[in-house]
Parts: structure tokens; C-alpha cells; sequence
């Protein structure tokens, strides 16, 4: 499984996702991976999984299906998450 997060790095939301890495990784010791959706492969992966809202967090199976989603604000919990890493 992966988790990843989409937001935009020159938002007002972005501080809250640094953070919220961070505090992933230094509660569970793995990182999630992040996706830009004012990228080519971002603005890809965004019309895959019907993403519109920033920040989303979601969860894929190894075959790339959706396992959960999180839009918007408030983040979920780490402990919510980390079910799926």
C-alpha cells in the first residue's frame, strides 16, 4: 500500500502539511509521498482519482486502487493513516 498527499506547495495550507510529514515520520519512521498537482505526472495523477480538493490525503492498494480518501481540511490523524503504510 501507499499513501499519498496531494497540496500545493505555494498555499496557505502547505505549513500544515510540512508539519504534518514531519510528525508522520518521526511518529511511524515511514514517509508518505507527496504529489504537486501543477505537475504534469500531479495533474495526471489528479484526474485519475478525481482530486479537485487540496489538501488530499489517499490511500492506494498495491494495484492502485482507492482504499480511503481524505479531503480538505483537517488533516486526518497519523493514527488513521497509518493503518495504511
Amino acid at each position: 500500500m501507499r499513501v499519498v498527499i496531494v497540496y500545493k506547495d505555494a498555499s496557505d495550507h502547505a505549513r500544515e502539511v510540512i508539519d504534518y510529514l514531519r510528525d508522520f515520520s518521526r511518529q511511524t519512521g515511514h514517509d508518505l509521498e507527496t504529489v504537486d498537482p501543477d505537475t504534469a505526472d500531479g495533474s495526471q495523477f489528479c484526474r485519475v482519482y478525481d482530486i479537485v480538493e487540496y489538501p488530499t490525503v489517499i490511500a492506494l492498494g498495491d494495484d492502485g486502487q482507492m482504499q480511503n480518501v481524505w479531503r480538505g481540511r483537517p488533516l486526518p490523524t497519523i493514527s488513521e493513516v497509518s493503518f495504511y503504510v
